[in-house]
């Protein structure tokens, strides 16, 4: 199936074909039909499985530009709200769609100006209230999304939500998307939305299948010089890396620019604007390395993200999800790589039965490997150069004194003095072996612990029926 099938647009395929997407994601291909059907709907979808792509094509198909504000999307957070917002008028640009981001802690007259010249409003529910409440805003927006519902819940919005709607025409397409349905959310759709359709994403396909998942077992003290060697080894276009706590942000981000990378780095504590600065630059190239708290998992949406690290485990399976598809986006592949110590190997066996998909243990390259590796990439550098003219003269120049074999050698040489030197102890972590036979001990103790469970329990029950 391609975009083509849906008979969106010209421009709208013109975009997709410009942003890269190569074929509809699973919510896509479900969602897309149902949503210019005209139907209300419910989406439980991952991040990272193409969900903006999913509501926000068919509604710029069916908007109206000349009836103001036809579209509104409420977001939990300020990053997703930007990112949401930037996507959707990449869609639309050549219809002439145009956008609006309303969020806390920016001006006022500025988001209301912006407002009053949009087709879509992308919003946080505390600033939206607060505009509508006030009577800044008055709006009548035929299609209204609400995404990622859950996580508005798990930060207190349901109240806000639900005032909201107060405000909203009945007249209305709606659509909810949630990783997950608690019961709060179930009732919340019920009373929102109008005989929805729901489509539900399977545990199978909650990782995207364009990214492969390894981890590396080291000792805490290892963590920095595994990271460093991966990072020397992998040569990532562009990555992220994601610490549990801000602190671990601000030391690991001075650490690494002290190796000489360009890093940038996000966490709560950060002014508004130096979060936009510091995403502006991320996105344009200006730094090759992101360094994060889970506040960027959700919603950065950089389509050339190569890598992503797990400088330390996360702490439950959705964060795991929503951490790893910040990479394997628009048909590209990805590479997720997660950091544990060997008392962390748990961790990854209840990341693998949680999210259905298996993680591949490796070993941290030695200090020979990456020699290795860097020769093959020079030999594959060289062979792959194009010759120029430039390049001629200068040879041609220097064989009046040299012959071309030691002119070679000279220019293999300058380039290996560019290279950064190698760092690190000769291998860092645990082999192979040494890792499997750690799995293996795990799982063993872990079906002990089941067997034990179970006959603790079947031993209860029994006293439970004597005593009934």
């Amino acid at each position: 199936m391609t975009f083509e099938d849906f008979n969106l647009k010209r421009e709208l395929i013109n975009a997709i074909d410009n942003i890269g997407f190569k074929e509809p994601s699973p919510i896509q291909r479900d969602a897309i039909p149902t949503i210019l059907s005209g139907k209300d709907m419910i989406g439980q979808a991952q991040t990272g499985t193409g969900k903006t792509a999913a509501f926000g094509l068919p509604i710029i198909n069916m908007i109206e530009p000349k009836r103001g504000v036809d579209a509104l999307v409420i977001v939990p957070t300020r990053e997703l709200a930007m990112q949401v917002s930037d996507e959707l008028y990449r869609f639309g640009k050549e219809l002439g769609i145009k956008t609006a981001t309303v969020y806390g802690g920016a001006s006022y007259s500025r988001q209301i100006d912006r407002i009053s010249q949009a087709n879509i409003i992308v919003a946080t529910p505390g600033r939206l209230l607060d505009l509508l409440q006030s009577k800044r805003i008055e709006i009548s927006p035929r299609f209204v999304v609400l995404d990622e519902a859950d996580e508005m819940l798990d930060m207190g919005f349901l109240d806000e939500i639900k005032e909201i709607f107060r405000y909203l025409p009945e007249n209305r397409q709606t659509l909810m998307f949630s990783a997950t349905m608690p019961k709060q959310i179930e009732e919340l759709a019920v009373e929102i939305l109008n005989e929805p359709e729901t489509i539900t994403i399977t545990k199978r396909e909650r990782t995207n299948q364009d990214i492969t998942q390894k981890f590396y077992v080291v000792s805490e003290r290892e963590r920095d010089d595994a990271l460093l060697r991966l990072i020397d080894y992998k040569n990532p276009s562009k990555c992220i890396i994601f610490c549990r706590m801000k602190r671990e942000v601000d030391r690991l981000s001075s650490y690494m620019t002290s190796q000489g990378f360009k890093v940038a780095s996000l966490h709560g504590d950060m002014e508004q604007k130096q979060r936009e600065h510091t995403i502006r630059a991320f996105k344009s190239g200006m730094v090759d390395i992101f360094i994060a708290t889970d506040v960027a998992a959700r919603g950065l949406d950089v389509n050339d993200v190569s890598h992503v690290f797990n400088y330390h485990i996360p702490f439950d399976s959705e964060s795991y999800v929503h951490r790893i598809g910040r990479t394997g986006r628009a048909g590209k592949k990805g590479e997720a790589i997660t950091l544990v110590t060997p008392d962390e190997l748990r961790t990854i066996k209840k990341i693998e039965k949680d999210v259905g998909t298996k993680l591949i243990s490796k070993v941290v390259p030695t200090k020979q490997e990456l020699r290795d590796k860097r020769d093959s990439d020079l030999l594959s550098r060289v062979a792959n150069t194009k010759i120029t003219q430039d390049g001629i003269d200068v040879v041609k120049s220097l064989q009046h004194d040299i012959d071309i074999v030691t002119i070679a050698q000279l220019l293999a040489s300058m380039i290996r003095e560019d290279e950064v030197s190698l760092k690190g102890k000769e291998s860092i972590g645990l082999t192979k072996k040494e890792i499997d036979r750690l799995m293996s001990k795990s799982s063993r103790r872990r079906d002990r612990d089941r067997r034990r469970g179970g006959r603790r329990r079947g031993s209860r029950a029994g006293r439970g029926r004597s005593r009934r």
